[in-house]
């Protein structure tokens, strides 16, 4: 279980204790202790210092008025070498990265539920942050560090995220030899519950709290909704037992599903 916590201007008051709260009160439970990634900044660091002590990353004081009009970083800090007395920003060097591994800059990957991806990371990402110029720690960064740290095997996540990953595979590779790095995980995107205007269901877009009084009735109407046709009985039967058959019973979905 990881608390992805580094971004506190976003984070709502007791957020973390109602995720955790409903996630046992559904039986979901989770192995060990919980990794909250706010307290995790020294193995952030760490990363930082290897990528830069390799020289591949670089200090950007660009704005986000001086981004504006090109659709990837135009590179305009990467030879500056700027001090760290100047409030900035941290970006890979994707070229030089790439080329310190032997890489090709199109990175392709065999998604579990999005079929077989690439992405070419000088055309279509370009230097990315990793530190961004507010001190947080990027996400791209941090959850490539907690992966490694956590040993995952599989990234299971929603599709919105799916243009993330060529760049943590990137991240994988670099920090394996000084983190000791397992194998780059399985990725898998599963498709987006929306809205009828096409948006995430989410606090931002009204959708409704989860209820954590009826996880029978929650569950049941969650296999439903998903496609995975209960049987009628299982919706009198315990929790554990609508658990068990979905897990035993489960269907990958393809394409958008729609909230009713």
């Amino acid at each position: 279980m990881r608390i992805e916590d580094i971004d506190p201007p976003r984070e709502q008051p007791g957020a973390t204790t109602a995720i955790l709260k409903s996630l046992e009160a559904h039986h979901l439970f989770w192995d060990g202790d919980v990794l909250y990634q706010s307290q995790r900044s020294d193995a952030y660091r760490d990363a930082l210092i290897a990528l830069e002590s390799q020289q591949l990353s670089y200090r950007c004081t660009c704005s986000r008025q001086d981004l504006q009009s090109d659709a990837i970083y135009n590179g305009h800090c990467r030879h500056l070498n700027l001090g760290k007395e100047r409030v900035s920003a941290i970006r890979l060097n994707v070229e030089k990265s790439l080329h310190t591994l032997n890489l090709n800059p199109v990175i392709e990957f065999d998604d579990v539920f999005q079929s077989k991806q690439q992405q070419n990371l000088l055309s279509d990402v370009g230097d990315f942050v990793i530190h961004r110029k507010d001190g947080l720690f990027a996400y791209q960064l941090a959850v490539v560090v907690d992966d490694i740290f956590q040993n995952i095997t599989h990234v299971i996540r929603g599709a919105d995220l799916l243009d993330s990953t060529a760049r943590q595979i990137l991240l994988f590779q670099l920090l394996g030899t000084d983190l000791n790095l397992s194998p780059v995980p399985t990725f898998g995107h599963v498709p987006l519950v929306t809205n009828n205007e096409g948006q995430k269901l989410s606090k931002q877009n009204l959708a409704p709290a989860l209820d954590d009084n009826t996880p029978e009735k929650n569950i049941f109407n969650a296999l439903q909704f998903l496609q995975q046709q209960p049987p009628i009985e299982l919706e009198t039967e315990s929790l554990n037992t609508i658990l068990n058959w979905a897990i035993r019973y489960w269907q990958p979905i393809q394409g958008e599903i729609r909230s009713p």
